[in-house]
């Protein structure tokens, strides 16, 4: 047991490392509490209005889709900790400013409008940087480790966010929530500060500085001559826009489906927080970059699990369900997200990481505004089963796809004693020629 939560916990190991995830936790706390205030506040101001909920969603990530490649050119170009420092100083003065207006009484739509697109302006540029650090954080061995205990640490922050959110806007209202979310960026801030620079693995900086000047336009076009790299991509495309919408249909469904309050609503996006934690330490264990098999099978679990979410008939039914959806959703996010950064240049880190960035969060904004109007047309249980199916049908696409580029056929292993997360049953075998994986 010892020796497994060693391996689990391998890169707390290094102080940077340390001092990024500490710093990383406590922020995420702060975050995810503001993300259920804030949701609450817009409730409350539209008379429970789906499409408002959706708006907002829409502008916080639209920023993503338009900026976030070029934060990946910056990502590739200047110093990260630098870069992220001032993101996270941005953040703090977002937040703190807008606890201040929400106790002032002088809170309206518009300025919850403008503090979400205000947010989403410093998240396309902080999230590619952030992804694409990490690797000089730990060095290339200790990578999948450090993704998945970010992963961990988000999750974690999951469970803990909305849990406090939920006690707090019951107890004190909305204002102290995002108070407290501007706080916690001071030890984001901390973290940062009090790194080693000369520890870090900055291999991919001294490319970017000695070289020409990293364009856009050279990160796509890596990407899409890399079909191992192109794949998981466009499945998190699919996946995000369609699926990943649960910080919309959750709040929804508590206020309308079971007519609940803001801890009923802390409840469902916890267990889909704890699932996503068990998903997160799962993938920790991993130490060599996810193969193509465990990206599509993961997703495909997801979605079947989503399907039935959509479906639950009670509150307690679907608080069950969503455990394992949590689960396969990180843990399909994971290997997809370890199969890109593994597999690319330290120099086009960067700018790969932001398009990964930008079609998983990007299409939030599309996403949001679909599952808006689906929520008002067709109530919200229709929003959760559609994006479960679009994904199940996602991940059975990428899936032939990926044996009709290699001329395979399909053969079908049952192995009834050892049956291990991540590991297919279905497989591809060549027709003619041996498979390269």
């Amino acid at each position: 047991m010892q020796a497994r939560l060693n391996s689990t916990f391998l890169s707390l190991k290094v102080r940077n490392y340390r001092l990024f995830f500490t710093g990383q936790l406590v922020s995420l706390i702060g975050w995810w509490m503001q993300a259920i205030g804030q949701d609450w506040l817009v409730l409350d101001h539209t008379d429970n209005s789906a499409a408002a909920l959706g708006a907002v969603t829409a502008l916080q990530f639209a920023p993503v889709l338009l900026f976030t490649l070029y934060g990946g050119k910056l990502a590739d170009r200047y110093d990260k900790r630098v870069l992220l420092l001032i993101a996270n100083a941005i953040w703090t003065v977002l937040a703190i400013g807008m606890g201040v207006l929400v106790l002032s009484g002088g809170v309206t739509l518009g300025a919850i409008y403008v503090f979400a697109f205000l947010l989403g302006l410093v998240n396309a540029v902080e999230t590619p940087v952030r992804q694409a650090f990490v690797s000089e954080l730990v060095g290339p061995k200790l990578l999948p480790n450090a993704i998945s205990l970010n992963a961990t640490a988000f999750n974690t922050a999951r469970i803990v966010g909305p849990a406090v959110a939920g006690v707090a806007v019951a107890a004190f209202d909305v204002g102290p929530v995002f108070l407290i979310n501007g706080i916690s960026y001071v030890a984001a801030l901390a973290g940062l500060w009090f790194m080693r620079p000369a520890d870090l693995f900055r291999d991919g900086l001294k490319v970017a500085k000695d070289g020409p000047a990293p364009r856009i336009v050279d990160g796509l076009r890596y990407v899409w001559r890399r079909p191992d790299l192109a794949l998981p991509i466009a499945l998190v495309l699919v996946i995000g826009l369609l699926g990943f919408n649960f910080q919309l249909t959750l709040a929804l469904i508590a206020k309308t489906v079971f007519e609940t309050g803001a801890a009923q609503f802390g409840l469902l996006t916890t267990a889909l927080a704890v699932g996503a934690l068990g998903g997160a330490l799962a993938s920790t264990q991993r130490r060599a970059r996810p193969t193509s098999a465990t990206v599509l099978g993961s997703a495909a679990i997801f979605g079947a699990l989503e399907t039935a979410v959509g479906f639950a008939p009670t509150f307690a039914s679907m608080v069950v369900l969503l455990l394992p959806t949590g689960f396969f959703m990180v843990y399909f996010a994971q290997a997809a997200n370890q199969r890109v950064q593994l597999g690319t240049d330290a120099a086009l880190r960067g700018r790969v990481m932001a398009l990964y960035v930008m079609v998983f969060l990007g299409t939030t904004p599309l996403g949001a505004l679909l599952v808006g109007w689906l929520s008002s047309t067709f109530g919200p249980r229709p929003s959760v089963w559609v994006g479960g199916l679009a994904s199940l049908v996602a991940a059975g696409v990428a899936f032939a796809y990926r044996c009709w580029r290699r001329d395979l056929r399909v053969h079908v292993h049952l192995h009834p004693v050892r049956m291990h997360v991540g590991e297919a049953r279905t497989m591809c075998v060549p027709a003619a020629r041996p498979a390269v994986r």
